[in-house]
């Protein structure tokens, strides 16, 4: 891409159907396509003058299909509030958003009766995960079956991982909040390391896949703070008031990853 349009070079290449353009080339000029009229006139230029055989192939097929079209009855548009909210969630992420806030009000019952945990406060030794696994199942492979489909479209990059990852933050936060209110926990306690950690998961994901490295955060925790946590039956100094300061820092380092590396979002790779 250069300049507002995209390149001769890349026009050309796209209407030939060279396999020497990049990846993240292809999806951008897609993405670029979407809303620029000059850009999608220049490539018709282009097939035009490079492939009238798909020229030619496309007008039969067109013609074929006009008339058909024209009979066929027109599905109903969706409700606005419907079609909007489908481009921020999907219905894979509906009973795994519902398990992360179930997790966390049991979380919290837990802490209200006051079993054996002693100083542990479920909810805050839970909270820096549970968005990471709202996270990773937005991205699982095995279950969205429209993974194939959603992962090619050209804004299958950072604009939609960040899209998802708000919608699950919007629901466990909330949650999150309740339950760190009725257990006495400060929120800053428990909301910084939820938002280092889920801006980390998104910053390796441009290297390992979201995914992956969700579940590689998640296992980390548990080995190295839940487990001792638990065991030891005191909070453990990462989650204490004095280790605010490093999570601000794993936060904003996770965010300056993912603005400077967006362009590996565009990668089918970062969507493992």
């Amino acid at each position: 891409m250069s300049g507002e349009h995209a390149s001769v070079r890349i026009i050309d290449g796209y209407a030939r159907g060279g396999t020497d353009i990049a990846a993240d080339e292809l999806w951008a000029l897609e993405a670029h396509l979407e809303a620029c009229r000059v850009c999608r006139d220049r490539l018709s230029a282009a097939v035009a003058a490079q492939a009238p055989a798909v020229v030619a192939l496309v007008d039969t097929v067109w013609s074929g299909l006009g008339p058909r079209l024209a009979a066929t009855a027109v599905m109903p548009r969706r409700r606005h509030w419907s079609a909007r909210l489908s481009t921020w969630l999907t219905p894979t992420m509906v009973p795994w958003l519902a398990m992360a806030v179930s997790v966390t009000l049991l979380a919290l019952l837990l802490d209200l009766i006051d079993t054996a945990s002693g100083e542990v406060s479920l909810v805050l030794l839970l909270a820096p995960v549970l968005p990471v696994l709202g996270v990773a199942a937005s991205w699982a492979r095995g279950l969205d079956p429209a993974y194939e489909l959603t992962a090619s479209v050209p804004r299958a990059g950072l604009y939609l991982v960040l899209r998802r990852t708000t919608s699950v933050l919007a629901v466990v936060v909330p949650a999150l909040l309740v339950g760190g209110w009725a257990t006495g926990v400060t929120a800053g306690q428990w909301l910084l390391p939820c938002l280092a950690f889920t801006s980390t998961a998104l910053a390796l994901g441009g290297v390992v896949g979201v995914t992956r490295a969700a579940v590689s955060l998640v296992a980390v925790w548990a080995a190295v703070v839940v487990a001792p946590t638990v065991a030891a039956g005191r909070t453990a100094l990462a989650l204490q008031t004095g280790a605010l300061p490093l999570w601000g820092l794993v936060f904003t380092l996770g965010i300056g990853v993912v603005l400077a590396r967006r362009g590996a979002y565009s990668v089918l790779g970062a969507h493992r």
